[in-house]
């Protein structure tokens, strides 16, 4: 439905005007206020109590689209967790996670408190319907109800939010991992409050590591701790999932260790890309092309950023600092994702440190042949890179904390090849 319509069935409703209707709701949806929660506010604003406008259809998970308006599910609660946000200037609690029945799972949000846990099987009855990340989310507001059902729903999804880190996604709530705090450090940042302090860094288990942060710091979490975090969420940060705990979340220190994987999931190209992103990831690809931007360049002294002719995006005209930087085109035949290299490695595969680059430049009187210079060494080799994946609509990009040919025959690499497509002896 668009605004037009949901404006037109509130005012016949209320026998208010349209246009003044049309107007609150459209200020409403503007502040990403969900569109059941919006029509809600504007029937108590006009008197009409928080009742829905309609009967609900009821209908199976899948058959949920963003074009209904009220619904009845019946479902079993696989996941909930707890989070405060701001809403029209007020700290909000609200519970969130994912429903599922025997046909598919949905993500839901609750505005208040209905009492159902993990594990319970629930008919939710006049639900909202919104997108959220480009998928359908049930909405439960002033007008939603929830009954506990006697029977078990059987559904082919896991109940209960324990996971590996190297199960998280962007956007999981309720979840709950074992984790040992690899790295920490206190930061001091400016919230929605004003000044926060706040705990970041990095944890680890036997699957992966993962950034996290700490908006209501623990004390348990230290580093070196093996801890047990329940009710945590999942935001997507730089392109990879980032571990959030709350002040709803529970830290729980374990009486024994977790050990920590030294080794990066390894993946194909094409399968690290389809995810979305990874904080520690190992790909493997010949270098096809090294980038535009690549050998000595200038950066900002301000923000750090690339900058071209002295000038800085956010700064404007500045006096560059030299530095050196390899972004190389990295193809193993699933995909292609540009591997950015820092001045450490760079200068390895140079050959020689920034004080011999700008040598290189000045007798060259070109800045270029410090990039021709790591093109000629790079392009057409084989390499295995380890670093954080980022993707986004320009495309994948790999910060790599390491990266090295590899010890495979390329022509071991061709009868393997060959082999696999059934051609030759």
């Amino acid at each position: 439905m668009d605004v037009d319509t949901h404006a037109e069935e509130l005012a016949s409703a209320l026998g208010v005007d349209k246009e003044e209707v049309k107007e609150d709701l459209e200020n409403l949806l503007q502040y990403s206020v969900p569109v059941d929660e919006a029509k809600q506010s504007i029937r108590r604003k006009h008197g009409g109590g928080g009742g829905g406008d309609g009967t609900p259809e009821s209908l199976d998970v899948a058959d949920l689209t963003t074009e209904h308006d009220n619904v009845t599910v019946t479902v079993r609660v696989l996941t909930k967790g707890t989070r405060s946000i701001r809403y029209q200037g007020e700290d909000i609690t609200i519970r969130e996670g994912e429903f599922a029945d025997e046909t598919g799972a949905v993500s839901y949000t609750a505005w208040q408190e209905f009492g159902f846990e993990p594990g319970d099987t629930v008919t939710v009855g006049n639900a909202g319907v919104r997108e959220w990340e480009g998928s359908p989310e049930l909405n439960l507001g002033d007008s939603t109800s929830v009954a506990l059902e006697n029977e078990e729903l059987p559904v082919p999804y896991e109940v209960g939010g324990d996971r590996d880190l190297i199960g998280l996604a962007a956007g999981d709530r309720g979840r709950n991992i074992e984790a040992r705090i690899v790295e920490v450090e206190d930061r001091v940042i400016d919230g929605r409050d004003g000044e926060t302090e706040i705990l970041s860094g990095v944890i680890g288990d036997e699957t992966a590591r993962l950034p996290f942060t700490d908006w209501d710091p623990h004390p348990e979490i230290e580093a070196g701790a093996s801890v047990r975090l329940e009710d945590v969420y999942v935001r997507e940060y730089r392109g990879a999932p980032s571990v959030n705990i709350s002040a709803f979340s529970t830290v729980e220190e374990l009486d024994r260790e977790i050990v920590v994987t030294d080794d990066a999931p390894s993946m194909s190209i094409g399968e690290a890309v389809a995810g979305g992103g990874l904080f520690d990831v190992e790909l493997t690809g010949s270098v096809i092309e090294v980038r535009d931007g690549s050998g000595l360049i200038e950066r900002c002294p301000e923000c750090n950023r690339a900058i071209q002719n002295g000038e800085c995006r956010s700064h404007g005209s500045v006096d560059g600092e030299d530095d050196l930087r390899t972004k190389a085109i990295l193809d193993d035949g699933t995909g292609t994702c540009t591997v950015i290299l820092d001045r450490e490695i760079t200068e390895e595969i140079y050959g020689g440190d920034l004080d011999d680059a700008r040598e290189a430049a000045r007798e060259a009187m070109d800045r270029d042949v410090v990039a021709d210079a790591i093109a000629a060494e790079l392009e057409g080799g084989e390499y295995g890179a380890r670093g954080s994946l980022s993707v986004d609509e320009y495309g994948a990009n790999l910060n790599a904390d390491e990266f090295a040919p590899t010890d495979v025959d390329p022509g071991e690499r061709a009868h393997e090849l060959l082999a696999e497509l059934g051609v030759g002896p």
